[in-house]
């Protein structure tokens, strides 16, 4: 199978993906998770309810999308097998892609079975939505490094060493930990909807609020420090005198960072209405992916000067025990084998 194509079919996955993602996120805001009751894989224990509720259809569309999302990443797999040689990063990323695929699924199905779905207001269902989210990132960012091996040539990944690595390691720390904060808060505005900032605010501070609300109340305090994180990250990279495919990805994460930045306020403002939730999940997918995009181009750039540094050296040999290589030869042939 041709390397375009493949990209092609790794792109549609990963869009897929998310748009199941935010249905999933819609089925929890609207309380439709025990739309198919507490059964899984059945509904209500049918395949198909005779007289399904406008829950049991919404709940039921996310687990036939979901089964579609989790036969795309199988296809994905197959094709990475049929593309590249073994070994190749995009064959991993894809591997590793159907593995989060199912923990995702199995997270889904505890979450039924355990009923911590619809009004549900356990400090469980608080720990289940952090491990969601965590899942669901990795997920993502699996099959965004399968786009990304799949669009181009090169070395392999080498891990970036140092101030680069502390950078991209807080970063992406961060955003897990923000991702997380926004998860019980998101459940927080489904099981404590307020009409308006004031009145939201208001049941944040109260000295008997739920545990979901107060840590509603902390999660605009985390995100904004991650937002900052994040601009320093991103600024960085940008003027490092990086290669350009680095500063594209640093430029990127700092426009969607601002991006993320004004969504989120306008959500708490106007009292996180289901469709504004929607669209923060999808800058925060969106920020979460360029962060790894930056890190794999780092990563790359990592690799790309370890292969040119070693060539050099070999090279550098040759001259040594030869002495008859020109160096317009030498140059050419290490930027031929790097």
């Amino acid at each position: 199978m041709r390397r375009a194509t493949f990209s092609k079919v790794a792109w549609a996955t990963l869009g897929y993906t998310i748009g199941v993602i935010l249905w999933g996120a819609y089925v929890r805001a609207s309380g439709s998770g025990a739309g198919c009751g507490s059964h899984w894989p059945t509904c209500h224990g049918e395949v198909l309810p005779r007289a399904p509720t406008t829950a049991t259809v919404i709940e039921l569309t996310h687990r036939v999308t979901s089964g579609l999302a989790l036969l795309s990443v199988v296809v994905q797999l197959v094709l990475s097998r049929r593309t590249f040689a073994s070994g190749h990063l995009a064959r991993l990323a894809a591997g590793w892609s159907l593995f989060f695929m199912v923990t995702e699924a199995l997270v889904g199905a505890g979450l039924v079975i355990f009923e911590k779905v619809a009004h549900d207001k356990s400090l469980a269902r608080g720990w289940w939505m952090g491990a969601h989210l965590i899942n669901t990132f990795m997920l993502i960012a699996s099959m965004a490094l399968v786009v990304f091996a799949a669009s181009r040539e090169g070395p392999a990944f080498a891990r970036p060493k140092g101030r680069p690595a502390l950078l991209l390691g807080a970063g992406l720390g961060a955003l897990l930990l923000t991702g997380v904060s926004g998860a019980v808060a998101a459940l927080g505005d489904t099981l404590f909807p307020a009409d308006s900032f004031r009145e939201g605010f208001a049941m944040d501070l109260h000295p008997e609020a739920h545990v979901f609300l107060q840590l509603r109340a902390l999660h605009p305090f985390v995100a904004a420090l991650t937002a900052v994180l994040l601009l320093y990250v991103g600024s960085s990279f940008a003027r490092s005198g990086a290669e350009p495919a680095t500063r594209r990805a640093a430029h990127a994460l700092a426009g969607l960072v601002v991006l993320q930045v004004g969504v989120g306020l306008l959500n708490l403002l106007l009292a996180a209405p289901t469709a504004m939730q929607l669209v923060h999940l999808l800058f925060a997918d969106a920020v979460w992916l360029a962060t790894v995009a930056l890190t794999a181009c780092v990563a790359t750039e990592a690799a790309t000067s370890a292969a040119r540094s070693h060539v050099e050296a070999d090279v550098s040999e040759e001259v040594v025990l030869r002495g008859e290589v020109a160096p317009a030869t030498l140059l050419a042939d290490v930027e031929r084998k790097a």
